[in-house]
C-alpha cells in the first residue's frame, strides 16, 4: 500500500472518480445492451460458480460507479433490487441518469458511503458485489466485515476484476511490445500520433496526475482469501481470470492510446473487440480450469 492515510485515499478516489465519471462508459466502452449483459453475468456466473446462473433478491454493490454491475444485473431480473454504493457522487449521479434512461429508477437507489462504515442495518442483503474495487479500499479485513454484517444468514459476496499482483507484472510485456510496434502499425492504419491537441478539457490533467494514486493493492490469491476470513467469511473461493483476453487486450490498448482516437479504424475496433471476446472464451474452456491463479491478470473472489 502507499503510504497514505485512510482519510487521503479515500479523498484521492472521490476526486479522481467524480472527474472521471463524465467519460468512464465511453472509456471503458460499459454497455447496458445484449453485449455488456453477458459480459456481466458471465463474470458473476464464473466468480460464484454453479450458483451465478440463478437470482438474488437485494444486493449491495460495492464501488458501482456508472452501474455497470448493478444495471445490468437489474435487467436481465438476476436481482430484485439493488443499492448502488460509491465514494464518488458524480459517478452515482451518472448510474442515476442511466437507471432512468433504462426504466429502472425505482429498483435502484445510490448512496455515498465509504466501504469500511457502510450505513445499512444488520442482515440487509442476500448478495454483496463489485467489480474492480477492492484494490481502492485501505483496510480489507474491517471492509469484509462490514460485508459480513449487512448480509442476511446465508448471504454471499462476490467480486470480480481484482487486480493480480504477478498478472499485472506479467501483462508489462504485450504493453511494452505494443509501445515498440506502435509507430508501424500506425504506418498500417494509417493513423496520426496522439499528440492531445487543443486544449486540455477542465480536470483532465488532474484527472491523468490522480490516476496513479487510487490503486493501493495488487493482490495474491493468498491475500484475498486471508481478508475474507478475517472478516468472518467461510467457503471462500479465488480463481484467476483472463489471461490470453488481457494480453491481446492490453497490446490493442496500447496500439490505440499511441493515435488519435477518430483516426483508429472502425474495422479494428470490430477485430479488437471480437478477438477479446474469442480469447476470454480460450481462458474460460481451457486455461482458466489449469492453470494457478496467481499468474491470471484479474482475480475473483467468493465467500459465504
Amino acid at each position: 500500500m502507499q503510504e497514505q492515510s485512510w482519510q487521503e485515499i479515500l479523498e484521492l478516489n472521490a476526486r479522481y472518480h467524480d472527474l472521471a465519471a463524465h467519460s468512464y462508459d465511453s472509456k471503458w466502452g460499459i454497455d447496458f445492451g445484449a453485449k455488456g449483459a453477458a459480459q456481466v453475468l458471465g463474470k458473476m456466473q464464473k466468480v460464484l460458480g454453479r450458483n451465478g446462473g440463478h437470482s438474488y433478491g437485494r444486493g449491495l454493490e460495492i464501488g458501482a460507479g456508472t452501474g455497470y454491475f448493478s444495471l445490468n444485473l437489474l435487467r436481465r431480473g438476476w436481482l430484485d433490487e439493488a443499492v448502488a454504493t460509491d465514494v464518488s457522487a458524480r459517478m452515482l449521479e451518472t448510474l442515476a441518469g442511466t437507471a432512468e434512461r433504462l426504466g429502472l429508477s425505482s429498483s435502484i437507489d445510490t448512496v455515498v458511503c465509504d466501504a469500511e462504515a457502510l450505513p445499512f442495518e444488520n442482515d440487509s442483503f442476500d448478495i454483496v458485489f463489485g467489480h474492480a474495487v477492492l484494490h481502492h479500499i485501505p483496510h480489507l479485513e474491517r471492509a469484509f466485515a462490514e460485508f459480513r454484517r449487512v448480509l442476511r444468514p446465508g448471504g454471499v459476496v462476490a467480486f470480480a476484476g481484482e487486480p493480480s499482483a504477478y498478472g499485472d507484472r506479467l501483462a508489462l510485456l504485450p504493453k511494452r511490445a505494443a509501445l515498440a510496434l506502435a509507430p508501424l502499425w500506425r504506418r498500417l492504419v494509417r493513423a496520426r500520433p496522439h499528440v492531445g491537441e487543443g486544449p486540455v478539457p477542465w480536470g483532465k490533467d488532474e484527472e491523468a496526475r490522480l490516476e496513479g494514486r487510487v490503486d493501493v493493492h495488487a493482490f495474491t490469491p493468498r491475500d484475498l482469501e486471508r481478508a475474507a476470513r478475517a472478516g468472518g467469511f467461510t467457503d471462500v473461493r479465488v480463481r484467476g481470470e483472463e489471461l490470453a483476453a488481457s494480453w491481446f487486450g492490453w497490446a490493442n490498448r496500447t496500439l490505440e492510446s499511441t493515435a488519435e482516437p477518430r483516426d483508429v479504424p472502425w474495422l479494428w475496433r470490430q477485430y479488437a473487440f471480437h478477438g477479446y471476446v474469442a480469447l476470454q472464451r480460450v481462458d474460460r474452456a481451457l486455461l482458466e480450469p489449469r492453470l494457478p491463479p496467481a499468474i491470471f491478470y484479474n482475480l475473483l473472489i467468493s465467500a459465504r
